[in-house]
């Protein structure tokens, strides 16, 4: 992978809102409004990127970032040139290290420099006239597979069958609502889509080791392909082993992570199946191709994590087509105008799979006069 260096000019950083008539639920908490931030930065030549930096939690976490990459991240990358987005990425990342320490605010310094990281690398697909992907490897397939998420624990089989119509063939069910509710909604997702249809289950760290075996085991009948997160993040190594070899369904988790040293720690514990970095909460392309690529060369797969707008989840589908493997790409499966109108032309979801194009970069632009009605002050 080759790129040529980074001569940047401007960063731009642009937030959107939008209120929720239904809102979205987890076992932790519920999401009232979506929001997006997103990244433009500008060479001295003109050429253009865009990235999208992580802004769910908290409420205002859009604006917050925003601040943050106007008033310390911008002015540190338009300091000097960069040899390569990578090289952009861990420049921002060691000059930032103290305020991180001093702020104690680790996540939303590295999902800002994922933001940024991402619009680096779409400038650079982009003046090299190829798709991102192609970018990263030359080998990479032209689409990868996708499963419809964030399936609500309210009304699941109608939502199901709605995506199944949109042409999704595996569906992630949000589970951690109580015993009964959590396998009635289970049961009634197979009678709706059948017993062929790929079906995974995401308790958001809702259980402890007792519970979650429990249901664990209380699930299993309904054949998921994996079960995420069934314990906190920060459980200990030892306990998510044991977890692993008592559950009768596989383990996925990933999206909690951050930096290569968890993932690379993730990996040791052989606990989990499915590993799903996000690339806006942390890496971006930089980080998350290296550690994409060591699951994969590990015998695992590699699953983006995604909940958010139309730039990260195109940048992820090209981040997937890239590392390769036999992972599958999450699409949120409610309601956002913010990843449609954030990513045109929007990808064609066929027979299960997410297709890219032969488009330069990411090969998308954000809609602005359409999304100007959701625009955020900060």
């Amino acid at each position: 992978m080759t790129t040529q260096a980074l001569r940047l000019a401007r960063i731009d950083v642009y937030a959107w809102r939008v209120p929720l008539d239904e809102p979205v639920r987890n076992s932790f908490g519920t999401m009232r409004s979506r929001a997006a931030l997103a990244v433009r930065i500008e060479d001295a030549d003109g050429a253009h990127g865009w990235g999208e930096v992580f802004s769910n939690w908290p409420p205002d976490g859009a604006e917050h970032r925003g601040q943050l990459i106007e008033q310390v991240l911008a002015p540190l990358a338009l300091e000097q040139d960069h040899a390569s987005p990578s090289a952009l990425f861990e420049f921002l990342t060691a000059r930032t290290r103290v305020l991180v320490l001093q702020t104690d605010e680790p996540g939303p310094f590295a999902q800002a420099i994922a933001g940024i990281d991402i619009a680096a690398w779409d400038l650079v697909a982009r003046r090299a006239g190829l798709p991102l992907a192609r970018v990263l490897n030359p080998a990479a397939a032209d689409r990868v597979p996708a499963y419809a998420s964030g399936i609500n624990p309210t009304r699941p089989g109608k939502v199901a069958a709605e995506q199944r119509a949109l042409g999704f063939r595996a569906f992630k069910l949000k589970v951690g609502f109580g015993d009964a509710r959590d396998a009635g909604n289970l049961g009634e997702l197979r009678d709706v889509l059948g017993t062929d249809a790929t079906l995974m289950i995401d308790a958001n760290q809702a259980w402890d080791i007792d519970t979650g075996l429990a249901m664990a085991a209380r699930l299993a009948e309904f054949c998921p392909l994996w079960l995420e997160e069934p314990l906190r993040a920060d459980t200990w190594p030892q306990t998510w082993r044991s977890f692993a070899e008592r559950s009768p369904i596989p383990l996925a988790a990933g999206e909690n992570m951050r930096g290569r040293a968890e993932f690379t720690a993730a990996l040791a514990t052989g606990a989990f199946r499915y590993l799903q970095p996000d690339l806006i909460k942390w890496g971006g392309i930089t980080g998350c191709f290296d550690v994409g690529a060591g699951i994969v060369a590990a015998g695992l797969a590699y699953c983006p994590h995604y909940l958010g707008g139309g730039i990260g989840l195109t940048a992820s589908a090209h981040l997937l087509a890239a590392v390769g493997g036999s992972g599958m790409l999450e699409v949120d499966s409610n309601p956002n105008p913010l990843r449609e109108a954030l990513a045109r032309p929007f990808a064609r979801i066929a027979d299960g799979h997410w297709h890219l194009t032969d488009a330069p970069g990411l090969g998308i632009e954000p809609d602005l006069q359409a999304l100007e009605r959701y625009r955020s002050g900060r």
